[in-house]
């Protein structure tokens, strides 16, 4: 029996290179393809020919890709599957390292070759800068090393998801028990709170040791390229032709300078709403007027509802993804003991179809988590025409922008699941959270700055340039007799220990997607539009060129910052 939450998916083309019938997790099976494409590239004697064994060796990367996805998916959504583990690492171990190499092979075949020079070269631009890259990086002694970094990965999501406490005689996920930091009798957010901060705090060490080993690994996959240390060698492999470690300490500043003050704003104002000396960490997502928690949806059934009407009414394009996306169950949205933490969209690639999985409880963040995945799966879908299997795929702080945007461009929409009164709270929550991840995704950022600068560094320094980051970065609450928990915070985010400088992205984007907003409110049509032609330009552009197509600028200086963040307290103070 699958543990797909999904059934067999229509077929976007039909494979003419991959076999119909191949298990895809059978290296055996696999490695004759990749002779033949190695083999087939001496035999290019035109340009059409040549153009077709990319297009084949796209073929096979598309069903391995969607091999490994599908693997993922079950795994994720059955941590105490061993079955769906098993299949998982197999994958992992077996064939991600065999893969490795045969890819660095037919790049290198791609670069060398003699009719590479005739290819347009406006159309193979992007792909020629990162197949080179892929060669310049590529380590055969690394990929061992990958191999152990997915394997700590993945004990790292069977810890998290693993997590339960007992709550009043029942017991709950971690994620679970966030719906009642929103209950406005504070001494039972206290009881809650203080519940899970002793359940992560019982495994901190745990959480350290996963820790301490893949900075080991990462430090020594980068001495094994060629680089002082991982921050520089993650930056280059994650293609960040466009901006430099530089310019993201520069983003952490202007978050400093430009975000900072409304920030603390903000908490002066939700301390002297609830009428507290200081703001808790149980304070910290209650309504500040004592109001009941928002209730957008009473079941995963009616968010579905919901979020169609919503891009029913946005617009029909995107509102006939996401029924296809229902109609074929690529969705995965309840929360239950056993599913992984957190929320993603997954791309099946020869499938061309994008699947959605997260844990939704029944809270506003919820409705902003399937509307931000939303916008991922809507790039997925926009770019199913193009038939280069690299270009489906967008660099990330793009990939970001399309779900950012979208959270803000249906904002419009909430009273779908809201009186007119809560659409309006709602609205002002995320706009809340906006100017909130940006100091959040600073402190990530900058402490894994730190983290693989310091590659030495001992738990205790860790620990302390995690505490000074706080200091800078977390505003005004009163941590007083929880200072463990303040120090092992970070062990709750997902991103530093499964995908490392995975998170400055995030606000990058953010900045892209408020100008997407701030272009709505001057000509929504308009602003769609140019979102759309974003999106389905996939990634066969350098990212200045994208953010262009979709009417913003890449830029994430205090000038870009500053005029966005001023928006954002006007429309907050029009929603007081």
């Amino acid at each position: 029996m699958s543990l797909l939450p999904f059934g067999d998916l229509p077929v976007h083309s039909p494979r003419r290179f991959v076999p119909r019938e191949i298990d895809l997790g059978d290296w055996a099976q696999v490695a004759p393809l990749f002779d033949a494409l190695v083999t087939r590239a001496a035999q290019c004697a035109t340009l059409a020919d040549f153009e077709a064994w990319l297009l084949d060796g796209g073929e096979l990367a598309a069903a391995l890709d969607e091999e490994g996805a599908k693997r993922y998916i079950a795994m994720t959504c059955h941590t105490e599957s061993k079955e769906a583990e098993a299949a998982y690492l197999h994958f992992v171990e077996k064939l991600e390292p065999e893969l490795k190499p045969r890819r660095f092979e037919l790049a290198k075949l791609y670069l060398s070759h003699p009719l590479r020079s005739q290819l347009p070269k406006a159309r193979y631009e992007v792909f020629d800068r990162d197949q080179a890259l892929l060669v310049e990086l590529y380590r055969p002694e690394n990929v061992p090393l990958e191999t152990d970094d997915a394997k700590l990965g993945n004990e790292f999501n069977k810890l998290s998801g693993s997590l339960t406490v007992n709550f009043r005689g029942e017991e709950k996920t971690l994620v679970q028990m966030g719906r009642f930091q929103e209950e406005p009798d504070r001494s039972l957010r206290e009881e809650a709170w203080k519940r899970v901060a002793e359940r992560r705090l019982k495994e901190a060490d745990r959480f350290d040791e996963l820790m301490d080993g893949l900075v080991k690994l990462r430090h020594q996959m980068a001495l094994n390229a060629g680089f002082a240390n991982y921050r520089d060698y993650a930056f280059r492999a994650r293609g960040r032709f466009d901006y430099t470690p530089a310019d993201c300490e520069r983003f952490h500043d202007a978050i400093a300078a430009e975000v900072m003050p409304v920030f603390r704003d903000l908490q002066r104002n939700r301390r002297e709403q609830l009428g507290v000396g200081s703001l808790r960490p149980w304070d910290l997502a209650v309504d500040p007027l004592n109001r009941p928690p928002l209730k957008p949806f009473a079941d995963t059934a009616a968010m579905e509802r919901g979020s169609q009407v919503i891009f029913d009414r946005l617009d029909s394009e995107l509102a006939r993804g996401f029924a296809t996306m229902r109609e074929l169950r690529l969705l995965d949205l309840d929360n239950r003991k056993g599913k992984a933490p957190g929320g993603y969209q997954s791309t099946l690639s020869e499938s061309r179809l994008p699947f959605i999985f997260m844990n939704a409880v029944g809270l506003q963040r919820d409705v902003e988590t399937i509307l931000h995945e939303a916008g991922h799966a809507f790039h997925a879908l926009a770019t199913r025409g193009e038939e280069l299997y690299a270009y489906r795929g967008a660099p990330i702080e793009f990939c970001e922008v399309a779900s950012m945007a979208m959270e803000l461009l249906a904002a419009p929409q909430l009273d779908v699941f809201y009186s007119e009164a809560d659409a309006k709270r709602a609205r002002r929550v995320h706009l809340e959270g906006i100017v909130g991840v940006f100091p959040w995704i600073a402190t990530v950022d900058a402490f894994q700055h730190w983290i693989y600068t310091h590659p030495e560094h001992t738990r205790a320094e860790r620990r302390a340039a995690w505490l000074a980051l706080m200091d800078r970065f977390g505003g005004d609450v009163d941590w007083t007799g929880f200072e463990s928990a303040r120090a092992n915070l970070w062990h709750k985010q997902l991103h530093i220990f499964l995908y490392p400088f995975y998170y400055v992205e995030y606000g990058i984007a953010q900045l892209g997607a408020l100008q997407v907003w701030a272009n709505s409110r001057a000509d929504q049509p308009k602003a769609l539009a140019a979102y759309k032609a974003g999106l389905a330009l996939g990634g066969s552009r350098p990212l200045p060129e994208l953010f262009a197509a979709a009417g913003c600028r890449f830029d994430f200086s205090r000038e870009t910052l500053r005029p966005l963040t001023e928006l954002v307290r006007a429309e907050l103070a029009k929603l007081s």
